[in-house]
């Protein structure tokens, strides 16, 4: 009995530091047709207000985590070219530490053409790493998955 209650009572911590972690980015998915078997992805990025949410790219100075996209293999699809970033960049310099940031605040999104090689249901799937950091403190870098149906 002893021993279901201290793991009872782990479990409840867990789940209780894990309720405190903030979640300062929402995220959104969507597909629009924009011809025949193309299509535009938009990864949204929703930021509470004083957070930041870091560019795909930055300076060789920088510290923090780019976000990065990655998509995982579909045999019917193909990538159009490079994800293009949509939002008002922020070129973020800190002359006390002597490091830049490329970053957005508010919104950002991550568009991406996508080109099916044959008429078919499917869905474009992947991951999102990203880092967030607001005046006082930066989160532990954290990945969310994401899917859309074609």
């Amino acid at each position: 009995m002893k021993k279901y209650l201290i793991i009872a009572l782990g479990f409840m911590m867990a789940t209780a530091a894990k309720a405190q972690m903030p979640t300062p980015v929402s995220w959104t998915y969507t597909a629009t047709k924009t011809s025949d078997k193309t299509y535009e992805i938009r990864i949204t990025a929703t930021m509470q207000s004083g957070w930041h949410l870091y560019s795909q790219t930055q300076p060789s100075d920088a510290i923090i985590i780019p976000t990065k996209i990655t998509f995982n293999k579909n045999p019917l699809l193909k990538l159009d070219g490079n994800i293009r970033e949509e939002g008002k960049l922020e070129k973020f310099r800190d002359e006390k530490v002597d490091i830049s940031a490329n970053q957005y605040s508010s919104k950002v999104e991550f568009v991406q053409v996508i080109k099916m090689k044959a008429a078919a249901k499917t869905n474009v799937s992947g991951t999102v790493r990203f880092q967030t950091c607001n005046d006082e403190k930066c989160l532990p870098a954290k990945t969310v998955t994401f899917s859309i149906a074609l």
